[in-house]
């Protein structure tokens, strides 16, 4: 139907309708391309089309599982990728040369002595490290008054260790170098764009810089070493193995000597738990193993006739203590007595000075009187010997 054959109110609600249409499809078309404009830079993010990123360079003998586009780690985070891999020429020293870019800030941690280390998982994946530097010079830092990023040119800083090599040995010359760096920074950097380190691998104006690689022996070398050693080894565990199939056969036969030995001795562990169930009884069944009922009766007699006889001896012993301190007594008092008569005895004597000479002139005279009764005629016969006697004395002599 022609428009102009529609009523006035009915091309007002549809113009209104066409103005709604168009204003929904121009937010759809903002809306669209304002998330493609943030994938772009999403992804231009991730690529590192908008940071501040430098060319650096290192040389390997086998680039095996390294790829163009792989990332690059430094301290375990992902600071840069790998943009080209080249094959060097065959008198080389190194057979491959790797290119690849580090993004800001990370450039800072590269220094002279930062050295790059291939990782190679058990896939053969490899991945390429960058060991953060600790002493010299760095490769790249950010001039705080012009803020334009320079750049270490390593080929100079190579030739004047060099140069000093000559004369110093490596360490002492490595320190000097670091001086030399430090206190005449513009004839050792450049800026970042100048030297066109930002921009892709141009073999005529050297734009990277290069970093010593570290030695290390492939993943697969390391296995093939380690399936070497292990295949060495072998004879010898299959003949431990060998040792222990046969240490586990003899266990296994005493196991089945032991079950035996248990099944034998299952009687006696039977009795063994009679034995301990009448050890508990509280009767005392010990006591009536060891002492029967017969010399229980006889041993309580025997003992109670020891008791009585203990008993007996007891008092004894106590009317012995009592007549013997009795006696101690008597012949205390009788030893008191002695005493007294010796004092006065003494004191007889003492007075009496005369009384020793009395009772010595008594003795003598009752000697004189013996002698002289053994001369009397009378009385001599009482005094004679007895005829034995003599005979004994002849026989004697």
């Amino acid at each position: 139907m022609p428009l102009r054959d529609l009523t006035p109110e009915l091309r007002t609600r549809l113009s209104a309708v066409e103005r709604t249409v168009g204003w929904f499809v121009m937010l759809a078309t903002i809306v669209l391309v304002a998330g493609f404009g943030f994938y772009i830079y999403k992804t231009g993010k991730s690529k590192g089309w908008f940071i501040t990123k430098i060319n650096y360079a290192t040389s390997l003998n086998d680039a095996s599982g390294i790829n163009v586009g792989d990332h690059v780690k430094l301290m375990g985070f992902d600071v840069g990728e790998i943009s080209r891999i080249e094959a060097n020429e065959p008198d080389a020293r190194w057979g491959v040369t790797v290119f690849f870019w580090v993004k800001e800030p990370y450039y800072g941690y590269i220094w002279l002595d930062s050295k790059v280390r291939v990782n190679q998982d058990f896939l053969g994946h490899s991945s390429l490290e960058i060991l953060k530097g600790h002493t010299g010079a760095a490769t790249a830092y950010r001039d705080g008054g012009t803020k334009q990023v320079m750049v270490l040119l390593r080929g100079r800083a190579r030739a004047k260790y060099k140069e000093l090599t000559n004369d110093l040995d490596a360490v002492t010359a490595t320190n000097v170098l670091n001086g030399f760096i430090r206190s005449n920074k513009p004839a050792y950097y450049m800026s970042l764009t100048d030297g066109k380190f930002n921009r892709p691998i141009d073999y005529a104006v050297s734009n990277w810089c290069w970093i010593t690689p570290q030695d290390s022996t492939p993943l697969a070398d390391r296995l093939a070493a380690v399936a070497g050693v292990v295949e060495g080894a072998l004879p010898n565990i299959l003949n431990l193995t060998n040792q222990l199939s046969a240490v586990l056969t003899n266990a296994a036969a005493a196991v089945l000597r032991l079950d035996h030995t248990l099944a034998d001795a299952h009687p006696i562990v039977t009795n063994l738990g009679v034995i301990t169930g009448n050890l508990r009884d509280t009767n005392g069944s010990l006591g009536a193993w060891l002492i029967p009922p017969s010399l229980s009766a006889e041993l309580t007699t025997t003992l109670s006739n020891a008791s009585a006889t203990l008993a007996a001896a007891h008092s004894t012993l106590d009317n012995t203590d009592t007549n013997l301190t009795s006696i101690a007594t008597d012949l205390d008092h009788t030893l008191e007595h002695l005493s007294d008569l010796t004092s006065n005895l003494a004191w007889q004597v003492q007075i009496n000075t005369n009384l020793v000479t009395e009772i010595s002139s008594t003795i003598v005279h009752t000697d004189d009187l013996i002698q002289g009764l053994k001369r009397h005629w009378f009385l001599r016969s009482a005094f004679k010997t007895k005829a034995t006697n003599k005979v004994d004395k002849a026989h004697s002599r």
